[in-house]
């Protein structure tokens, strides 16, 4: 398990050819082939991240996401804005034509000031009273004292839409990871329903032939015509066994192609074979790498952040509005009949807005505040529960690999078992009832067995979703998110 991964690619060890799926939508033909496509795991993974509706719906998502930080991070820029008018006038005395464009630009400092510059130009024509011309420059410059003053309030929706951004990209790796898992657990689904598919028809391929080896013994007068009745029944027994596993293997294939997001009569065959190892980790390490890489409880200290900044931005909102305002305005005026003049003004003073009475203001910090000490309990909350969680895990993987080493044991003593008890009944000292008894015992032990190894497995699947190392273990970047 190592450090987590920040993009979204698929690892030249994760093919599509090696997966057996061709890029191009013409050569898909192949996989709706009457022929058994073998898939192992890391081509499945590979397909996952290629086609999975989930992950091709969170591409999407993360468009409009990445829009909005870029949108919040433009706050800063220019804004240039140009307004005109064109109208034509009639009255009883005179006829008109006039235009006007106005260009403008404002822009924001990091500390709360504005400043506004724009350019007038008017044309007015006139039939009788002459044309007149007019243009003028304006610049506005306003510095709240108060009120939006600051660099930490003026840039809090920056930093708000960042810290946003960080929460989303956390979101993408918890949801990647989590289908990447839904995945490996279909597979391993799969792989188990085709071993019990294989263990079903073993153990109905040995009933046959105690079937056969009793139809010799009555033929040799040794055992009687009605004792076979029970092994024909336990032969009807384990077809009814062979049927169920071939319709949860049936099952769980539609499972893993609808994951895949391939067509359901894609004849595709877990090709992986079982090989479980065991994985050496304490309950520290577990959780020191939990709270530096899981993603869910990173994203609950990224809210915690979040709604300091709310608040800040609320008690803010509750200072009276001092701003100082300075400006000035030059005017040059040309008439067609009275000549040009020229004029220029400027300004400077305090605009002072004090709120009386606004509720909603005081709304907004009881909330911002309520908001904060529940983000604290909920950031508590899930610090021990994560605890929880990783001590159940560590200790629930340590008990399966014991469990399994249990099982493995009785499937070996089950075997010796029933094939000491098939030498008895060559030499006469055992009964048909005594080997079916047996051979449910064998039965019931590799199903134990087979599914003890799938569990194990699948433990340390989710352990991997629980420290946040799944897409690192898979060597999957986000780099495309």
């Amino acid at each position: 398990m190592l450090g987590a991964a920040c993009a979204i690619s698929i690892p030249s060890s994760l093919t599509l050819a090696q997966a057996g799926v061709p890029h191009s939508e013409a050569q898909g033909a192949v996989l709706k082939s009457q022929h058994s496509i073998d898939l192992s795991l890391a081509e499945a993974v590979a397909l996952g991240l290629r086609r999975n509706y989930s992950i091709r719906s969170l591409k999407l998502q993360r468009v409009r996401e990445k829009f909005e930080l870029r949108l919040v991070d433009n706050m800063f820029n220019p804004k240039l804005k140009l307004t005109g008018t064109y109208t034509f006038a009639r009255g009883s005395s005179d006829r008109s034509r006039a235009s006007d464009l106005t260009p403008s630009v404002s822009v924001l400092g990091e500390y709360g000031t504005s400043l506004d510059l724009s350019w007038n130009q008017q044309l007015n024509a006139t039939k009788n009273s002459g044309d007149l011309s007019r243009e003028g420059l304006g610049l506005t410059l306003t510095q709240p004292l108060l009120r939006g003053a600051g660099k930490e309030v003026t840039t809090a929706p920056l930093r708000l839409a960042k810290l946003t951004e960080q929460v989303n990209q956390l979101n993408v790796q918890a949801s990647v990871s989590q289908t990447i898992y839904e995945i490996i657990a279909a597979y391993r689904t799969l792989m188990k329903s085709q071993s019990q598919v294989t263990l079903a028809t073993e153990a109905l391929k040995r009933a046959v032939a105690l079937l056969e080896v009793n139809q010799l013994l009555i033929v040799a007068g040794r055992v009687a015509q009605f004792d076979v009745i029970q092994i024909e029944a336990d032969i009807a027994t384990q077809e009814l066994a062979v049927e169920e596993a071939k319709n949860q293997l049936q099952a769980s294939r539609l499972q893993l192609l609808k994951l895949l997001a391939l067509d359901l009569a894609t004849p595709v065959l877990a090709s992986d074979t079982l090989h479980v190892t065991p994985l050496e980790i304490d309950q520290g390490t577990a959780l020191q790498m939990a709270q530096a890489k899981q993603p869910q409880y990173l994203a609950t200290l990224l809210q915690s952040e979040q709604a300091a900044i709310n608040l800040l931005v609320a008690q803010d909102r509750a200072r009276w509005d001092v701003s100082w305002v300075a400006g000035v305005n030059q005017q040059r005026d040309q008439h067609s009949i009275n000549g040009s003049s020229r004029a220029w003004d400027s300004y400077t003073g305090l605009k002072l807005e004090i709120p009386i009475g606004d509720m909603s203001i005081r709304q907004g910090q009881v909330n911002a505040r309520s908001m904060l000490e529940q983000q604290q309990l909920l950031q508590e909350e899930a610090r021990i529960d994560l605890q929880r969680q990783t001590t159940d895990a560590v200790r629930g993987l340590n008990t399966l690999w014991r469990q399994l080493g249990i099982s493995q044991r009785v499937m070996d003593l089950s075997r010796r078992k029933l094939a000491i008890e098939h030498d008895k009944l060559n030499a006469g000292r055992s009964s048909n009832f005594q080997i079916i008894s047996f051979e449910a015992d064998l039965r019931a032990a590799e199903d134990a067995d087979l599914s003890a190894q799938i569990s194990y497995l699948d433990a340390r699947a989710q352990l991997d979703l629980l420290l946040g190392v799944m897409l690192e273990n898979w060597e999957i970047s986000l780099e495309r998110f």
